[in-house]
């Protein structure tokens, strides 16, 4: 008896796979990765219901302020810049863990978590404003809209920052394991869809919003 057939009656006693040796389930990297990837999908979805209730509602003004009495194009600029360089930042941090630098993976990830507090504060102030205005959320569907569509993007950031600081934490604490590895993945695929559903919020909410 030959050493092939003997690796096939042990692997295979039954030739229930046709001589073919089993591969097993897919490895843990790839679960994540696909679970992952649904994730993005699911919230790109629900992004997109925001965006098409804008859309309709655009005009919805009630006799209140339009888009283009309200937006400050300047500091809205300012927000895509800070968003912009920090996935940019968030970048470099995920080639820094790649080469393994742990010094400067942690500055990149820092300066990204500053771009992204920077975000938030001009987001916050922005919010501040429109509502000492006597435009908060009631005064119009316009409003409604506006505020529930560009704040849930504020929410997903605010979650990204505290994801990014446990990160940061984790790798201090237990360096650049595989597990750790597959997390720090997960977040930059975050960071950057964040980064383009903001990049559609500039375009579409403000620029058109301003025009309009």
């Amino acid at each position: 008896m030959t050493d092939a057939t003997l690796a096939r009656g042990h692997g295979d006693p039954y030739h229930l796979h046709g001589g073919r040796p089993h591969e097993g389930p897919a490895s843990k990297r790839i679960v994540t990765g696909y679970g992952f990837w649904i994730f993005l999908l699911s919230d790109i979805v629900i992004f997109s219901c925001f965006f098409a209730a804008h859309a309709v509602l655009l005009h919805r003004t009630a006799g209140g302020p339009s888009g283009a009495e309200l937006f400050d194009l300047r500091s809205v600029a300012a927000e895509t810049a800070f968003l912009l360089l920090s996935s940019f930042t968030c970048g470099l941090a995920m080639i820094a863990a790649d080469v393994r630098s742990l010094r400067w993976y942690q500055i990149g990830m820092a300066v990204t978590c500053l771009l992204g507090l920077g975000f938030l504060a001009l987001e916050f102030r922005e919010f501040s404003d429109l509502v000492g205005r006597g435009a908060g959320p009631t005064r119009s569907a316009f409003l409604s809209s506006f505020f529930t569509l560009v704040g849930c993007h504020g929410l997903h950031v605010s979650a990204g920052i505290l994801w990014l600081l446990t990160m940061m934490a984790q790798v201090f604490a237990k360096g650049f394991r595989a597990d750790i590895m597959r997390r720090l993945l997960c977040f930059a695929l975050f960071w950057h869809v964040l980064d383009i559903i903001w990049v559609a919020i500039f375009s579409v909410v403000y620029l058109l919003g301003s025009a309009a």
